[in-house]
């Protein structure tokens, strides 16, 4: 299925949730935050947030520095 994740186009398996993404975008543990159609998605759910085709996702990583 196709996704948006950052307003790039991604094929990812049907059936997968976001810890799937972000293991497959091999994302840091800490310091990143997943929005689904412009909804944040707590960490606490990942792992049961299946995506759909079309989804549109932004992922967002803390940078340090200032």
């Amino acid at each position: 299925m196709k996704l948006l994740v950052n307003n790039k186009e991604i094929e990812l398996l049907q059936g997968n949730t976001i810890a799937d993404l972000a293991q497959q975008m091999e994302l840091p543990l800490q310091g990143v935050a997943i929005a689904v159609q412009s909804r944040m998605v707590p960490r606490s759910e990942w792992s049961t947030k299946i995506l759909q085709e079309g989804d549109s996702l932004i992922i967002i990583k803390a940078a340090c520095g200032g």
